[in-house]
């Protein structure tokens, strides 16, 4: 498959695709939480509740798993069978009367898109040369901006249109037009070090990566970002609804032409610039997403805080076109320091304690703080319990600080780990 550079770039846009309906049907929830709060009664904690924990303790928790089987099995089956699980689970949710069900339908989308992500970094690491991959690793990651822009700019015309339900069923269909590549044409490569090499145990995998400090401190990295990312990706389109006015499809339109086209060449671009800059030092895998968060962090008060819509949306543009800068360094980064054996299964536990961390607490914690600061704020409590996400990203960047520290060492090590297995 490496060898074929066309079937090669086909799986690779596939995988990107599959990336971009897993963040279309994760995303999609933001842009329709005024309305279901609106028709279920439901407080901002209740919102946060729906839009975290219970999306994110099933991904984070059925990743594992689905891991193990990545390292073992056929892992375009299981990315086929995710994308029938999720995409079947989003279309559900427009089929709810009660918010328990609404509820248990996003615990299903979870649990079918814990099947695609370990696996497809996996595979990538096994189709590019690691001088290459980060900028493949980069345009896998590009499918979170085209997918938040999907959610955004379709799903706020089609909520403005033909409301929430309408709006769940029609974007759980593109998953299920997927899904048959991954099961007829989606070629298994063949793992960096042959197929027929025994996966380690679990027990193993996890004494090897608890080792590597660099993984650790790049878990609690991106779990930082993710609180940041997801935090603010769930409630600043209800933030601009309720303190700037703005309707489902005026906020579809700010954050698709932002997080889509402006986020779109950052993450991409940060690939680029690790492939060039680590050829010099390796740390700049770590750098650069500690760097994205330094030239964001005083754009987010002028966004947050600005007293008018226009305002708002120039102060906006950095920050959000940068919050998924992060995506593509630390995936290649988790691919470096984890043997191609463990290599799924070092995606999957990254995803579980990060998740844990930023899907499972940002928007809960986020929604918290907005109902305990409303009775002074009123609408505009949104306003200032976004800024919790602000100060998650500068945790998020002395993380990466620390993991550049001992990164060099600790690929060497993995390195080492893969020639005597």
């Amino acid at each position: 498959m490496a060898g074929r550079p066309r079937q090669r770039a086909v799986l690779l846009f596939m995988l990107s695709a599959t990336y971009a309906v897993n963040y279309v049907d994760r995303q999609i929830l933001a842009i329709l939480l005024e309305p279901i709060k609106a028709e279920f009664g439901l407080s901002d904690a209740m919102l946060g509740l729906l839009a975290g924990p219970a999306f994110a303790l099933f991904y984070a928790t059925m990743g594992v798993p689905i891991a193990i089987l990545a390292d073992r099995r056929t892992r375009t089956h299981i990315i086929g069978l995710a994308l029938v699980c999720f995409s079947a689970a989003t279309a559900a949710c427009g089929l709810v009367t009660h918010f328990w069900q609404l509820l248990g339908a996003r615990m299903l989308t979870g649990v079918g898109e814990a099947g695609t992500g370990p696996a497809s970094q996996s595979i990538i690491s096994d189709l590019y040369p690691p001088h290459a991959r980060g900028r493949a690793q980069a345009l896998y990651a590009v499918g979170v901006n085209v997918g938040t822009m999907i959610a955004f700019l379709f799903g706020g015309w089609l909520a403005h249109r033909f409301g929430w339900r309408t709006t769940f069923f029609v974007l759980g269909m593109p998953g299920l037009l997927l899904a048959p590549y991954f099961f007829l044409r989606g070629r298994e490569p063949q793992r960096s070090v042959g197929n027929a090499t025994p996966a380690p145990s679990m027990a193993e995998c996890l004494r090897f990566l608890r080792d590597q400090k660099s993984y650790r401190w790049l878990v609690i990295g991106s779990g930082f970002s993710a609180f940041s990312g997801y935090g603010v990706a769930t409630f600043v389109p209800a933030f601009l609804m309720r303190s700037h006015g703005l309707d489902p499809q005026q906020v579809g339109m700010v954050f698709a032409i932002i997080l889509g086209i402006g986020g779109g060449i950052c993450t991409f671009g940060s690939g680029v610039l690790i492939d060039r800059l680590s050829r010099r030092d390796a740390r700049w895998y770590m750098w650069v997403p500690a760097w994205g968060g330094v030239v964001a962090l005083p754009f987010w008060p002028g966004f947050l805080l600005a007293p008018d819509i226009t305002t708002a949306v120039l102060a906006a543009i950095v920050p959000l076109s940068v919050s998924a800068v992060y995506i593509g360094p630390c995936i290649t980064t988790i691919q470096m320091l984890a043997p191609p054996r463990m290599r799924a299964r070092a995606a999957a536990v990254q995803l579980f304690l990060g998740n844990l961390i930023g899907l499972g607490l940002g928007p809960q914690v986020i929604g918290l703080l907005s109902d305990a600061l409303a009775p002074v704020f009123g609408k505009d409590s949104l306003r200032y319990a976004l800024l919790a996400g602000v100060a998650a990203s500068m945790c998020a960047m002395f993380a990466y600080w620390r993991a550049s520290r001992t990164l060099i060492a600790d690929v060497a090590r993995s390195e080492r780990y893969a020639r005597e297995a």
